[in-house]
């Protein structure tokens, strides 16, 4: 089911059969870095699922990203709901193949995932959690207009992650005008 389209994506419910498409990411050691490790099938498995979960029982979850000319898979981008200092708040999220990384994608995807949960979802203000560590995603972040906000200390794999935390606020939101 088709969610969003930009200029040259297109944002889609994930299905079973992306499967294979989410392994090229998620089993890709440079390309999951900032999680410490490649998943393994089950590992993978489990995401899929927890994104099919998210879409019945939140309304919106990680969102396959295909290209609109080729609908070749490039990736995944959405809005999840996220642990942060304060509760549970909404999270805009990217994931792309590596061999894309560079070509704009993620902010892309990133910007019509905030605009939708601003102006479809009634959202007040968006987060993104993102490593220390992890300059390509800040950079993205501060392209949408995000704002460091504070850092979060996430405990996964073992391991102690600093997380700055970014958000935009709706009320913050600078808006093209019309006919720019």
């Amino acid at each position: 089911m088709e969610i969003l389209t930009t200029p040259r994506l297109r944002l889609r419910q994930l299905e079973p059969a992306d499967f294979d498409n989410l392994c090229t990411i998620l089993q890709d050691p440079m390309a999951m870095y900032a999680y410490e490790h490649a998943f393994s099938q089950e590992e993978v498995e489990q995401w899929l699922a927890r994104q099919l979960w998210r879409y019945r029982e939140e309304g919106f979850g990680l969102w396959a990203v295909e290209d609109r000319e080729t609908g070749t898979f490039l990736g995944q981008c959405g809005l999840t709901m996220q642990e942060g200092p304060s509760g549970r708040v909404p999270e805009v999220g990217y994931l792309f193949r590596r061999k894309v990384w560079g070509r704009g994608y993620a902010a892309e995807g990133a910007r019509a995932c905030l605009d939708h949960g601003f102006d479809r979802l009634g959202l007040e203000e968006i987060y993104a959690f993102i490593r220390d560590n992890n300059l390509p995603s800040q950079r993205v972040a501060r392209r949408c207009g995000m704002t460091p906000r504070g850092v979060l200390v996430k405990h996964y794999w073992g391991m102690d992650m600093p997380h700055i935390i970014f958000s935009l606020r709706a009320a913050e939101r600078v808006r093209p005008a019309p006919g720019d």
